[in-house]
């Protein structure tokens, strides 16, 4: 019986490694749809280490804000066929603390000073990855024009 088992482990272990996901990595996934986004709109991007791609139109004055900092925002959260999902009106900003949201805006909001504007230019992982949400696809890259009205 023993001798079963040693011949029995070693073949299921192999046969557990065989099982590849073959499939593309989905970050390369985004990355090409974020690149095909900014050629086609003759959008001039840098890439952080992340992944996360952003173009600053303004770089506002004073400080930058950290993970820990209580954000007031202006913005518009679309999706790359322009599907608007979430957005500010007029004058209106929302108040936020960085550590409670996506981690592609506490990658891209430290990027802008008080009173600065950027794009930022999302992958799927460092916003909601496979889980959707209201208006939001699974695995989608996400766009937020962004102001960075003041913050503490």
């Amino acid at each position: 019986m023993k001798q079963l088992l040693w011949i029995i482990f070693p073949v299921v272990l192999l046969s557990l490694g065989c099982n590849k996901n073959d499939g593309p990595d989905q970050r390369v996934i985004d990355q090409e749809l974020i690149e095909e986004y900014l050629a086609a709109n003759q959008l001039a991007a840098e890439r952080h280490s992340s992944g996360l791609y952003y173009i600053i139109e303004e770089p506002g004055s004073g400080g930058n804000p950290n993970v820990n900092s209580e954000v007031l925002v202006r913005y518009k959260g679309y999706l790359l066929d322009g599907t608007v999902f979430d957005q500010t009106t007029g004058t209106d900003a929302r108040m936020f603390f960085l550590f409670q949201v996506i981690r592609g805006w506490q990658i891209g909001i430290p990027l802008l000073k008080k009173g600065g504007k950027g794009m930022f230019f999302i992958p799927s992982g460092l916003a909601y990855g496979p889980a959707e949400r209201v208006g939001i696809p699974a695995n989608s890259v996400l766009i937020f024009e962004t102001e960075l009205v003041n913050f503490q």
